[in-house]
């Protein structure tokens, strides 16, 4: 049997929904850290066959870390899975989860592909100079 699992990401906590058979077999959260949530979820769903979530400012560093874990990581189309994710009648975290996990479930998402995250550190540290020339423009004007 293969667990489904639907992650709502955000900078403190991670709301997790573990699906199996099409029902929620568990519902959680945790601390936005991914080697915490890998622990989580070999032990919530030790035979997950994906590991879904939404585009976001985090997403290049949990779709890398979840790899690296060893967990079938998958990022999604944030606007795809919102148009899914507002039917829901109570806007929650937890029903959020809920939903990326049916979502994962019946196959119904947009994959995105993940950037390098080498790519990502330097993408960074390009904005942080051009933040740091513009102050530097600013205070000398």
């Amino acid at each position: 049997m293969s667990e489904y699992i639907g992650l709502d990401v955000s900078l403190k906590e991670t709301a997790i929904s573990v699906r199996r058979d099409g029902k929620r077999i568990w519902r959680g959260k945790c601390p936005s850290d991914p080697s915490l949530l890998a622990e989580v979820l070999r032990k919530r769903a030790p035979t997950a066959k994906r590991v879904v979530f939404e585009t976001g400012p985090l997403s290049v560093w949990f779709y890398h870390a979840l790899s690296a874990e060893g967990l079938p990581a998958i990022c999604i189309d944030a606007r795809h899975a919102k148009a899914a994710l507002d039917m829901a009648p109570n806007k929650t975290d937890a029903n959020d989860a809920d939903g990326l996990a049916h979502l994962a479930e019946v196959g119904f998402y947009r994959e995105v592909r993940v950037k390098g995250y080498d790519s990502m550190l330097i993408r960074t540290l390009v904005a942080a100079r051009t933040k740091l020339v513009r102050i530097t423009t600013e205070l000398s004007n």
